[in-house]
């Protein structure tokens, strides 16, 4: 063994802690939202604006959490986030109407944005500038964990005790990122360069993350069309597939995964990502697309993984590496306006080819993605790929 420096201090494990408990929160209430909503008496559309008011709201609060980040302390603006996403949690427990449902959606929405950018800015400063990567991938990691368990579980749960009673376990996980980072030594104060006056002017991206952004939309869009519509699409399809543990798999391929390569995320350019993910990204669609037993199913969720789930943190941490020091918060809020964009118009956009269609081409119109990210890769290269030079 080396010597290398761990980079887990006390400090990231538990913000990478509280991260998850955040990130948990969120997608417990996910999958539940849209029946609830209808149980407290909305229509379907309007159920369907209440599922996704956040994610049109997060798209225009990110660059305004990414300039706070970059002016703030990132452990009081955590704290504000962790905050709302419990008064939203609170309020969904507690509310009678599916009007008021709305404001606690779009409150909880908020906290979200705030937690999402200032949590991976408050990460990237507590590591070493050459370990980002890795720091990255563990952060996404446990993301990609609270997204596969938190669903599952929702479900499991909700169809046990219903709707009220199982929404406690996402006000618990809320509370419980609240109180972990009160334990955080280094509340990631901002830097400001010698002889700098902060600066007043606001940001809306950070232009030198902008390639970032549009690759993350680009790989962002079949994961979160999946996410969205696989269910209903075996439904159509009269598949006999155990679909409720495509994401399951999807998270232990990902855990050996980021485990496996955690020491190359720092060191290997850009374009090997990137190709290993397009490939795997163009396979795993093939597979939904011709899939019809359970094989196929799982080796789609082992390709989404190296596909969507390799470039994920890394796209993440390429973004931290682009931008300058004192604008780690605008270009982390970029990348996830990337992925906003993605979560919000990938689901719209299949809900579109579901109905024109036949929902055996539902997959192979995802495949006009591909050329799209070469395109976005080969006007960028050199910037991408001298990422890694930055620290």
């Amino acid at each position: 063994m080396t010597k290398r420096k761990s980079i887990y201090s006390k400090d990231v494990v538990l913000v990478m802690a509280a991260s998850f408990f955040f990130m948990f929160s969120t997608m417990f209430v996910n999958p539940l939202i849209n029946g609830y909503a209808k149980k407290l008496g909305a229509s379907s559309a309007f159920a369907g604006v209440i599922v996704g008011i956040m994610s049109i709201a997060a798209m225009f609060l990110r660059p305004v959490a990414g300039n706070l980040t970059d002016k703030f302390s990132k452990y009081r603006l955590s704290l504000i986030g962790g905050v709302l996403i419990l008064i939203g949690v609170l309020g969904y427990i507690f509310t009678p109407s599916s009007g008021l449902l709305l404001l606690f959606r779009l409150i909880n929405g908020t906290g979200y944005v705030l937690c999402t950018v200032c949590m991976t800015t408050w990460l990237a400063f507590l590591v070493p500038r050459q370990h980002v990567g890795e720091a990255m991938g563990f952060y996404g990691l446990m993301n990609a964990l609270a997204m596969a368990l938190a669903p599952a579980l929702s479900i499991n749960i909700y169809q046990k005790i219903g709707y009220h009673e199982s929404l406690i376990a996402a006000a618990i996980a809320a509370f419980l990122m609240i109180v972990v980072i009160q334990f955080v030594g280094n509340h990631a104060l901002p830097l400001k360069k010698k002889g700098q006056t902060q600066k007043k002017y606001f940001k809306i991206i950070q232009m030198n993350v902008l390639p970032v952004a549009i690759l993350t939309t680009l790989f962002g869009m079949p994961y979160f069309i999946t996410q969205a519509d696989i269910v209903t699409y075996v439904e159509q399809r009269h598949l006999t597939v155990a679909v409720g543990s495509y994401f399951l798999i999807y998270a232990l391929v990902l855990l050996v995964i980021r485990i496996g390569l955690k020491r190359y995320f720092d060191t290997v350019r850009f374009g090997v990502w990137f190709w290993l993910s397009l490939v795997s990204t163009a396979a795993y669609i093939f597979l939904l697309a011709v899939m019809n037993n359970n094989w196929q199913m799982a080796l789609a969720a082992a390709g989404m993984a190296l596909g969507y789930g390799i470039i994920y943190s890394v796209l993440q941490s390429t973004a931290l590496l682009l931008a300058p020091i004192e604008e780690q918060g605008l270009a982390s809020s970029t990348f996830y306006l990337g992925l906003d964009v993605a979560m919000s118009f990938g689901p719209m956009i299949s809900g579109v080819v579901d109905s024109v269609l036949p929902v055996k081409y539902f997959y192979w119109v995802d495949l006009v993605l591909v050329p799209l990210m070469l395109v976005v890769y080969f006007i960028w290269r050199k910037r991408l790929n001298g990422a890694i030079d930055h620290h």
